[in-house]
């Protein structure tokens, strides 16, 4: 595969996630409200979570418990990106592709803002708990915690490991999907957790470098900020070699067969060959194209995670 090339098979999410979810401006008060839960990062959280459902089931799982498992998780995920929003609403309106948030524009309130967020918390933990059980609710509630105050609160505006960090909350839905179906968390599931959490700062740091003069005026430690192009990229290898190395252990571990292993030695090769191209181009056109990839990667390598699963031991 040519390492300038596009992503293959880009997924529908990643071709609307290039700005990581900030989108159009919202034109009414409800737009605005919707918008506050960044519904994009939240479609792509809920990839991650069905097929560790279909792994922790070694089938499909009751779909009752899947559907009381993606709205518990989406609440409590747009709640906490609501909050994140309040707390960022200062350094929003610095920053080309956040201006438009409805925090920025007085589209709704801090206040409001706060009140819905928490109403989505307190209803996420409510429906997870009754739902599922309080393993997944308090789980999720520790997300929303991590990644207002450890993230949004402390390390986003003072650390270059921010996102390095702070991304282990976008890693906890793949602990909430396991427990949720089976009362506990394995070492199949802590390998999941590492695997979105080795995912996060390649796939972030490739949408920083695009938006580094955002940062830059916003006084963010975003590591494409802090240290040489050249640098953020060495870091990016680095991580992503892990994540492959980590996508490949998942096999032995969750006991998954060729069609797992072989989609995610490739996928993770193609991730690989990005970032030897942004090496040799580190331009912002190039970034995006390795972001765009990021996100079907790891859609591509849940799905066929999924297939395996189904294909090897049927739907339950």
């Amino acid at each position: 595969m040519a390492v300038n090339a596009r992503p293959i098979v880009p997924s529908r999410i990643a071709r609307k996630a290039l700005s990581h979810g900030d989108g159009r401006k919202p034109q009414s008060v409800i737009g605005g409200f919707i918008a506050l839960t960044k519904p994009r990062i939240v479609e792509l959280l809920l990839v991650t979570t069905v097929p560790t459902m279909v792994l922790a089931q070694n089938g499909w799982p009751s779909t009752a418990l899947v559907v009381i498992t993606l709205v518990g998780g989406s609440l409590a995920a747009g709640g906490a990106n609501a909050l994140n929003m309040v707390i960022d609403r200062d350094i929003d309106k610095l920053m080309e592709r956040t201006k438009h948030r409805p925090l920025v524009t007085g589209l709704v309130t801090p206040r409001q803002a706060v009140v819905f967020a928490w109403t989505l918390e307190v209803v996420a933990f409510a429906i997870l708990w009754a739902g599922a059980n309080l393993l997944s609710a308090v789980l999720t509630f520790s997300a929303t915690l991590f990644y207002v105050v450890v993230y949004s609160l402390w390390l986003k505006r003072t650390s270059r490991q921010n996102i390095v960090i702070g991304g282990a909350a976008g890693a906890v839905p793949v602990l909430v999907g396991w427990s949720a179906v089976t009362n506990d968390v394995s070492w199949a599931a802590v390998v999941l957790f590492a695997l979105i959490f080795l995912w996060t700062p390649p796939h972030f740091w490739a949408l920083a470098i695009r938006h580094a003069e955002d940062y830059r005026a916003a006084s963010v430690p975003m590591l494409p900020v802090v240290v040489p192009i050249e640098k953020t990229i060495r870091s990016m290898f680095v991580y992503t070699v892990t994540l492959v190395t980590c996508s490949l252990v998942l096999a032995p571990v969750a006991d998954l067969g060729p069609i797992y292993w072989i989609s995610a030695t490739v996928l993770g090769l193609g991730f690989l060959a990005g970032i030897e191209g942004l090496r040799r181009q580190p331009t912002p056109a190039v970034s995006m194209r390795l972001f765009s990839y990021s996100i079907s990667y790891i859609t591509l390598v849940f799905g066929a995670m999924t297939v395996d699963v189904l294909v090897r031991h049927g739907v339950s």
